[in-house]
């Protein structure tokens, strides 16, 4: 058993009440490397952002278990390197599907995860989150929960379709899974096609797609339900234009690829939303990044030569969500 705290990081309790009662929201960046986790550590370490480094199942088997944990343990110590005396720094496990999933990262150093029980039938959802809150509980780790279901797809998680959720449910949910955050479903979703060409407009200036906006609506009713619970928005990345571009640009192929307008996210991070998870993103500017000294230098074979552009542009990404985005930049000093 490793306790997070052996590793130096914390928990999103604290974090959350923060956020909620600042307006703003904590950034949430999945990684898979080590450029990723250097981008999203700089970033954070520069702007004094609180953050929570995602892993997904998929990616936690892509790193290694163990070479996680040590690279979480290295995380903390890089961001006191950069000038960051009290880093805030969350390890989260996200979309866990099973008990046993979330013991595991649990027993590795995790401070936080996720049961995502929202494709099962209500009260088993209902069970399986209690069972993991249960656990992580015992070690003062956090749990989110879902209800609700996001379309599109990430890693192992996918759904061709979305599935409200029913603020008339989250009472009984939150009380008696006893979940310390709940991730919910008004429109947002996962991948870089959130939407497909006949779920938006176009603007005829441009003839790029305008997605269709976010269920406010239902994140009201949900925030009158549950006033001062944390609550998570999964799947929004905002598909950066330039980066789908650049892409395209140099042999790419990301035909109407299209995310959350930032404006939107900007408006969820002064609510109740205290938690705003982002993937794609960062992925499209280390492809894009990496496709263009492919494209201007065919000879190139040092993977620092294209990795090291690719992490310098995912931190500028981190750092514009983080400041321009989510609003968390010096709550962290």
């Amino acid at each position: 058993m490793v306790s997070y705290k052996e590793l130096g990081l914390v928990n999103t309790r604290e974090m959350f009440a923060k956020a909620i009662k600042g307006g703003y929201a904590i950034p949430a960046f999945n990684f898979n490397n080590m450029e990723q986790l250097q981008a999203i550590v700089k970033a954070s370490a520069e702007t004094k952002s609180p953050v929570i480094l995602q892993v997904s199942k998929g990616a936690r088997n892509y790193a290694n278990p163990t070479l996680l944990r040590y690279m979480a343990q290295g995380a903390v110590e890089y961001a006191k390197e950069l000038g960051w005396e009290k880093p805030q720094i969350v390890l989260h496990l996200d979309h866990g599907d099973s008990f046993e999933l979330c013991k595991s990262c649990i027993d590795l150093g995790f401070s936080s995860v996720m049961i995502d029980g929202s494709s099962l039938p209500y009260e088993e959802n209902i069970a399986l989150s209690k069972k993991v809150v249960d656990y992580a509980h015992q070690y003062d780790v956090t749990v989110e929960a879902e209800l609700g279901v996001l379309a599109g797809v990430e890693d192992e998680v996918a759904s061709e379709v979305s599935h409200y959720t029913k603020p008339e449910e989250v009472i009984d949910f939150a009380t008696r899974t006893g979940c310390d955050s709940l991730a919910i479903s008004i429109g947002t979703s996962h991948g870089a096609y959130k939407f497909t060409p006949e779920q938006c407009t176009r603007d005829p200036k441009t003839g790029r797609l305008v997605p269709p906006p976010l269920a406010f609506d239902v994140l009201d009713a949900i925030m009158e339900q549950l006033p001062g619970f944390p609550i998570v928005l999964h799947g929004s990345s905002s598909v950066p234009q330039e980066y789908v571009d650049m892409i395209n640009k140099y042999g790419g192929k990301l035909p109407d690829a299209v995310g959350i307008p930032e404006e939107q996210l900007r408006k969820a991070a002064k609510s109740a939303v205290c938690k705003i998870n982002i993937d794609s993103d960062s992925r499209l500017a280390f492809t894009a990044a990496v496709r263009k000294v492919f494209a201007e230098k065919p000879g190139e074979f040092d993977p620092r030569k294209y990795c090291g552009p690719a992490r310098d542009l995912m931190e500028e990404l981190y750092k514009h969500k983080i400041i321009n985005v989510l609003g968390s930049d010096g709550k962290a000093e």
